[in-house]
């Protein structure tokens, strides 16, 4: 039996003691709605069986007197007052497809109200009214400033699951007005749960103007979902269920072709971003910190993009020359593999942190660099494939001597744990195996020896029976999906599809879905954000961009499968705002105040077109961990992806989906646009200041109109799934 508070101990009563004041019926469920008091509920029954209450709204020790009620068949408006204040309730179901409850809250006080403390918003209820005596499993909760979701299955009495879903954006008002957070307000222990409108302790909220106090959406399902596979498919179909009803901020447009450019010349030509160790010239991790010694993953961290930009210019910057010449000096000839810090300067690692004492290494940064050195040889590099084959057989001894499960911390000669857990009874790092197997699979490209095919099937197997708790970090989370997908593709075994969702349901969890609009977070995008780790208070500029450039990636490589709806929604959303958003990390889209003063590592050089490591959403300054060089990349990979060039043409076409398809044919080009035919996405042609081209462009062999059309830039609208068609003279 569980523990309660006041607040559920009398629910079940009050609703048996109240009238219905209103009902409806949706796909077979049925709604009521009660005024108790001091709270208004609706109450849901399951066609079979169940009963669970939601709380719009509580009247803080008053009573609500209903002075209005509007029904129209589709929407119910409530309009309720206490002695503190007025309040309207807007009940609606949006979804002709499913069951989809929808309430918005909004509260007028009558004079200015400190608010220490509100109720959650979902209470189980049994026949009996022995609220206490339900069980039920939450499947996952908001962490943090994570999307506003909860998902939960009602075990005892035995009655369905439900998806709720916070637009925490709708309260940033609220939150502005009283200093407070949304964060981590979406919660909570059976059988008190959902959400609870944070406490207004310090700053009272202002009266005389309406302020939104909820604004939540409800997807209900009558099956109780106990295995891990079902529970992460079901959750990306109710995210995407919810983002279709949600309301989308307005996508940013920037100059990548510029910002790069900007970028190049900072990197090449700011001292704070090198250092210099017998004579090469490394990229410090942040900028003017010249007492960590050069890190190999600092260095291809931003080669790959570079490599990137090489092949998409047809000519290469000397800054990727320097940092490609310098890679050979972090092989270590005592452990046979290239290692984290320079093996020159092994004696100037200051012992400050675990990992910086001679021979530790964490797990993932063993196969990151790797990954990346592979991706060298396969575009070529003959340099990067020999100290790839060097190193691949040190990999795959850590791999066989962990049994494919990695600690967090292990020592390189001996192979001795150091950390071995992230916390205690949470377990390593758990997206490893996936990292481990990416790594195996761009080998098996390499060399075409299927040994290194069998050692990923080998790995990826770790990841099975984990469910949400796949994710350790957001790019290794992203890489484990993508090596999935191809093992899928080249066996057909629909086990390693089913984990690669999984893998992108443990990233989608992570993102920040809603639109923070208070304290420093209303400065800059952050709509659709994804956070480096579990815990992470703030989001990363390179694991943002990893992630982003494996989503696009992924969505190409599954053109040719039948990909789950949900994923063709939410991938191809999250590359279109992440294009739109990442710009935002240099501190040259900042406003000065919204900058720590204090840096943890290094300086910050606002000026500089290098980005932030951090950057947070609320009233947290961005900053403090320190300006990011290896992270300069994020403007490179961007760009390439994006941007497409037309042969012999003096134009390029930006699109904020990926594309597949792309062949040019004298005057006329064709490609397929990705993603779903529900959504749309931004099309822009880029014209030479002197060009006098006349353009058409087709969607669906139907001539479309440009939205904006200037001298240099003709903006369209297109839908995902679309095929297109330009043609000129």
């Amino acid at each position: 039996m569980n523990t309660i508070s006041p607040w559920a101990a009398t629910v079940h009563a009050d609703l048996e003691n109240s009238a219905v004041i209103w009902e409806k019926e949706c796909h077979k469920y049925n709604f009521q709605a009660y005024n108790t008091g001091d709270s208004l509920w609706i109450a849901v029954t399951w066609p079979e069986s169940g009963k669970m209450a939601f709380r719009p709204a509580f009247g803080m020790n008053s009573c609500f007197e209903i002075t209005n009620m509007f029904d129209d068949g589709q929407t119910l408006v409530v309009n309720l007052e206490t002695r503190l204040g007025q309040y309207e309730i807007i009940i609606a179901f949006p979804s002709e497809n499913s069951a989809v409850l929808h309430y918005t809250t909004t509260f007028k006080a009558n004079q200015p109200l400190l608010i220490p403390f509100w109720p959650r918003d979902i209470i189980p209820l049994t026949q009996k009214g022995s609220v206490e005596n339900t069980n039920g499993k939450i499947h996952m909760n908001q962490m943090g400033s994570r999307s506003g979701i909860l998902f939960a299955s009602m075990t005892k009495p035995k009655t369905g699951s439900f998806f709720y879903f916070q637009d925490l954006g709708s309260l940033s008002d609220y939150c502005e007005a009283t200093q407070t957070t949304v964060d981590d307000t979406v919660c909570g222990s059976w059988p008190e749960i959902g959400f609870r409108l944070p406490s207004a302790e310090d700053k009272p909220l202002p009266a005389g103007k309406p302020y939104i106090i909820s604004d939540a959406y409800v997807l209900f399902s009558e099956g109780i979902i106990d295995d891990e596979i079902a529970v992460t498919h079901q959750f990306l179909n109710n995210l995407a269920g919810v983002y279709r009803l949600l309301p989308h901020p307005e996508i940013i447009y920037h100059n990548w072709p510029e910002i790069t450019q900007n970028c190049l010349n900072d990197i090449y030509t700011n001292k704070g971003c090198w250092t210099q160790t017998n004579g090469s010239p490394y990229l410090n991790a942040y900028l003017c910190d010249y007492d960590t010694p050069a890190e190999v993953m600092v260095q291809l961290a931003v080669l790959m993009p570079l490599n990137e930009l090489k092949h998409w210019y047809g000519g290469t910057h000397p800054v990727y020359n320097e940092l490609f010449n310098g890679l050979e000096a972090f092989y270590d000839q005592k452990v046979k593999t290239i290692n984290r810090w320079l093996p020159a300067l092994n004696g100037q690692l200051d012992n400050s942190e675990i990992q910086k004492k001679e021979m530790v290494m964490d797990s993932w940064y063993l196969y990151h660099p790797l990954m990346n050195l592979t991706r060298l040889a396969l575009k070529g590099e003959k340099k990067a494939e020999e100290l790839v084959l060097k190193s691949i057989e040190y990999a795959i001894k850590v791999a066989h001597h962990f049994n494919y499960e990695w600690p967090v911390f292990y020592k390189m000669d001996t192979l001795e744990v150091i950390r071995r857990e992230t916390e205690p009874g949470k377990g390593g790092e758990k997206d490893v195996p996936g990292s481990y197997a990416h790594l195996m699979l761009l080998v098996y490209r390499l060399t075409n020896d299927k040994r290194y095919l069998n050692e990923a099937e080998k790995s990826v197997k770790k990841l099975e029976g984990r469910g949400f708790d796949i994710f350790y970090q957001a790019n290794n989370t992203a890489f484990s999906a993508g090596v999935l997908l191809e093992l899928f593709k080249i066996t057909g075994k629909k086990e390693y599809l089913d984990l690669s969702y999984a893998c992108l349901a443990c990233l989608f969890k992570n993102m920040q879905i809603w639109d923070c609009q208070y304290g420093y977070g209303k400065n800059y995008p952050n709509y659709f954000s994804v956070f480096p780790l579990n815990n992470a208070p703030y989001t990363a500029a390179y694991e943002e961009m990893e992630v982003y450039a494996a989503l696009s990636e992924y969505l190409i490589q599954a053109a040719e499968i039948d990909l789950l709806p949900s994923l063709k929604i939410l991938i191809a959303e999250f590359i279109k705002y992440a294009v739109g958003r990442l710009p935002f990390y240099y501190p040259t889209k900042l406003p000065a105040e919204m900058i720590s003063e204090e840096v943890k590592t290094g300086e910050i050089q606002k000026e500089l077109w290098i980005p932030l490591e951090d950057l947070y959403s609320g009233w947290e300054k961005s900053g403090q961990v320190g300006q990011e060089v290896y992270g300069a990349g994020v403007g490179f990979g961007a760009m390439v992806r994006q941007y497409h060039q037309v042969k012999n043409e003096d134009f390029l076409l930006f699109l904020d989906y990926p594309l597949i398809n792309y062949r040019k044919s004298k005057q006329t080009l064709r490609f397929t646009v990705l993603g779903s035919v529900e959504f749309q996405c931004n099309f822009k042609i880029v014209l030479n200041d002197n060009n006098n081209i006349k353009m058409q462009v087709f969607e669906q062999n139907q001539i479309i109109e440009p939205k904006v059309k200037s001298k240099m830039l003709l903006e369209y609208t297109v839908a995902g799934g679309s095929a297109i068609k330009v043609s000129w003279n």
